[in-house]
């Protein structure tokens, strides 16, 4: 399998188990032959939820759940004994919620990531993996500072980490994920209602949990430490994946939309890497991988740097016909 050789036979702890992440990652790791896969989150109705979803497949005698917060290092310090690999995906990222709660992100965005580290080191983790955002890059509201500063402590050199390799993935949204607007739609289709769209202008990444986890997986392979991964991947306007959706839904083409605004903390379009990053950046056939800016940068003194960011309005646009394809592809109005 393509990725065997770094999954076989290790103990993978999942923060933030029980999320669209943890379930889509258990599900890609079907395929390969992990000694345990460690499942941690503070929910435990979502941890019986989980366990009854996976109990009738092999894999279920390779997961264990384990209650816990990564605000306590104690407990997170516990769950990493003998453990391989991490992969840090707990945090509180809704950005309304985060508007209105910053310092509760702080806690778990920013304390959190530094409690995964510090037990990584401790237990002498051999790999530790981060999901971050877009959000992160250029952050205009507290959920995006707070995972900015997060990249920054799980890449930084604050603790001597000799064996554990840090590295992290950034993504844009994700569909089919939890806390969507697919189930908003949803309800105002079937009250034959408008469908809510922030700005017209609006556009976002769109990436699948599978193409999500591969990255993952990329990062994991490839990643000698202290890189930020990124996949490319196509943009859309909101307009147009709200017009494909409710065609598919419903069949009628031109479903009346209406324009909400823009909440608070929300950017009209998403960038993945900024064009500051750029400069120490290596572009891959389907990747950027962003290394560790020098603390002198001696290119950019002898050169003008007019590296464009890489963003979702300037990115390739799906069509609505393209939309469709891929809801179909995933299921989505099934």
């Amino acid at each position: 399998m393509k990725y065997s050789s770094i999954l076989d036979n290790h103990i993978i702890l999942i923060t933030g188990g029980t999320g669209s992440f943890g379930h889509q990652m258990v599900k890609e790791l079907m395929v390969y032959k992990p000694k345990s896969i460690r499942i941690f989150s503070r929910d435990e109705d979502k941890q019986y939820l989980m366990q009854d979803e996976f109990k009738s497949h092999p894999i279920s005698k390779k997961l264990d759940f384990l209650i816990g917060d990564v605000r306590d290092y104690d407990r997170i310090y516990a769950a990493s004994k003998d453990v391989d690999i991490i992969f840090h995906a707990a945090a509180l990222k809704q950005v309304p919620a985060v508007e209105s709660h910053p310092y509760e992100a702080v806690k778990t965005n920013i304390f959190g990531a530094y409690n995964v580290v510090k037990a990584s080191v401790a237990r002498k983790v051999k790999n530790v993996v981060a999901i971050s955002t877009d959000k992160a890059v250029k952050p205009v509201n507290a959920m995006g500072m707070t995972k900015a500063l997060q990249e920054k402590i799980i890449l930084s050199d604050d603790l001597t980490k000799d064996s554990t390799k840090f590295c992290c993935v950034r993504y844009g949204n994700v569909l089919g994920s939890r806390g969507s607007v697919i189930p908003l739609w949803n309800s105002k289709i079937d009250k034959k209602q408008p469908l809510p769209i922030t700005h017209k202008e609006m556009t976002r990444f769109l990436l699948t949990l599978s193409e999500a986890i591969d990255l993952v997986f990329y990062s994991l392979k490839h990643g000698k430490g202290g890189e930020i991964f990124v996949k490319k991947a196509p943009a859309a306007k909101m307009t147009d994946l709200a017009l494909a959706y409710a065609e598919l839904k419903t069949g009628k083409k031109n479903y009346p939309l209406e324009f909400i605004g823009i909440r608070a903390g929300e950017k009209i379009d998403e960038i993945l890497v900024s064009e500051e990053e750029m400069r120490h950046s290596i572009e891959r056939k389907d990747h950027f991988v962003i290394n560790k800016e020098e603390k002198i940068d001696r290119f950019s003194a002898k050169n003008v740097i007019t590296h464009e960011q890489y963003g979702s309005s300037n990115t390739k646009h799906l069509t609505i016909d393209e939309l469709k394809q891929t809801m179909k592809k995933l299921q989505w109005t099934t």
